[in-house]
């Protein structure tokens, strides 16, 4: 596990000391510190409740995968390999990045004006062949994550009924939902400070 007094964002970013962009990211030392506190709460905690943190680290490399992120999946896959023992279960997480990986957003609004912005699309479900390494309730979070990576019209109760059906507590359900939404953040922030660092490599090779 990366030690909290390291900037994950940097470490994902390649982001060096000194740097034009690490000059940039320390000009905004409210955001960024907001950024790796979040990281912390959700993979670092104290205790770690209803999720534990093999589980947290699942869903992350997941969640990586499904956003072709390889550099945040295997940053969480590392980090999952030394929580988790089971090959199996690190075999499965990866087997369902790939296989649940598609092309978004799609899905069904309520019926009403934005019905006519519905589109068809997968409706992902965790293969069988891997549904016992992850067990029940990973399954379900898992299911629930591609929902929201890729049909967030489509959340509903329904789905959050879903998640407690299979032994997710409420505030399970919560840290579920958190870790998904900064995953999505962290991989933006991360892609766009990369593809930064790439233009003023390249400036300065052509200067």
């Amino acid at each position: 596990m990366t030690s909290s007094t390291t900037d994950v964002i940097d470490l994902l970013a390649g982001i060096r000391e000194g740097s034009s962009l690490h000059a940039l990211r320390t000009a905004r030392p409210q955001t960024r510190d907001n950024a790796q506190k979040s990281y912390e709460a959700l993979f670092e905690p104290a205790h770690e409740g209803d999720v534990s943190r093999s589980e947290r680290f699942a869903l992350a490399s997941f969640v990586a995968g499904l956003h072709v992120a390889d550099n945040v999946s295997r940053f969480y896959l590392a980090a999952l390999e030394k929580a988790e023992s089971s090959r199996a279960l690190i075999d499965a997480v990866k087997a369902e990045a790939d296989g649940g990986r598609t092309v978004g957003p799609y899905g069904h609004y309520p019926a009403g004006p934005l019905s006519a912005e519905d589109r068809e699309g997968l409706v992902y479900h965790v293969s069988e062949a891997t549904r016992l390494a992850l067990g029940s309730k990973l399954s379900a979070a898992f299911e629930h994550a591609h929902l929201l990576v890729y049909r967030p019209r489509e959340a509903s109760a329904e789905a959050l009924q879903r998640l407690l059906n299979a032994g997710w507590t409420t505030t399970g359900v919560v840290t579920l939902s958190q870790i998904v939404a900064f995953l999505s953040f962290q991989i933006r922030v991360v892609a766009g400070l990369s593809a930064l660092s790439t233009a003023s490599i390249e400036q300065a090779v052509s200067a």
